[in-house]
């Protein structure tokens, strides 16, 4: 039987993809998310979200609070139900950051933006903002840590989700000739550095990447 390894701990329902589909799964999660404590400005009215853990933190300190007057600019599907679910509107939504830069620099350029990110955020939007002239403040409001583990066996497929999981990863691991399946063209540019067996996902979600595993071996 195939193995596949999960470089982060999966939902109940992405598991059930897995189910039926002849394959051996492992996972655990090679990054920890540390939460800080700073209080979010929440006088500003647009904000920006490139992950679901700034999501989550704004949710928590906006507790009680009536987010009709907040605007969301973010990046990826889950990220825009996370906002929406909790009464928050979201004026573009796009599936990369460097994407959101362009629209919001097409339709919105004379806004100002706080823009919400964790310490490994990339330059995409900043550079986006800055090229453009739109005024805009940043925020560290989470961490991501390295939680490294040593596996002592080859794996078929390894299923990574950011460049910092790869890092991690290979910090007690090595690749070998297991196929790495990548979330999206940042993970996929990471992984080129250390392998040329690359599947990348249709679309940037979990999910595209567990169907992308399960179809490569049903189809060998």
């Amino acid at each position: 039987m195939k193995t596949v390894l999960s470089t982060k701990i999966l939902s109940p329902s992405q598991k059930e993809l897995f189910l039926n589909s002849g394959l051996g799964l492992v996972e655990y999660n090679a990054l920890s998310i540390e939460f800080l404590e700073d209080k979010i400005p929440l006088e500003h009215k647009n904000y920006v979200f490139t992950s679901q853990n700034t999501v989550k933190v704004f949710i928590k300190q906006t507790e009680g609070l009536d987010r009709a007057g907040f605007r969301a600019f973010c990046v990826g599907d889950k990220t825009r139900s996370l906002l929406e679910d909790n009464g928050i509107l979201v004026v573009e939504s796009m599936q990369y950051a460097s994407e959101l830069g362009k629209v919001i620099a097409q339709n919105n350029r004379c806004d100002s933006f706080l823009f919400l990110c964790g310490n490994k955020r990339r330059d995409d939007l900043p550079n986006a903002f800055k090229k453009n002239n739109i005024r805009y403040k940043e925020m560290e409001v989470y961490r991501t840590h390295s939680n490294p583990k040593a596996f002592n066996r080859n794996f078929d497929g390894i299923l990574f989700y950011s460049p910092s999981g790869i890092q991690s990863y290979l910090l007690e691991n090595k690749l070998g000739n297991s196929m790495l399946f990548c979330i999206g063209n940042t993970t996929a540019a990471e992984a080129k550095k250390h392998s040329e067996n690359i599947i990348l996902a249709n679309k940037p979600t979990v999910e595209n990447v567990l169907v992308q595993a399960i179809n490569y071996y049903k189809n060998l």
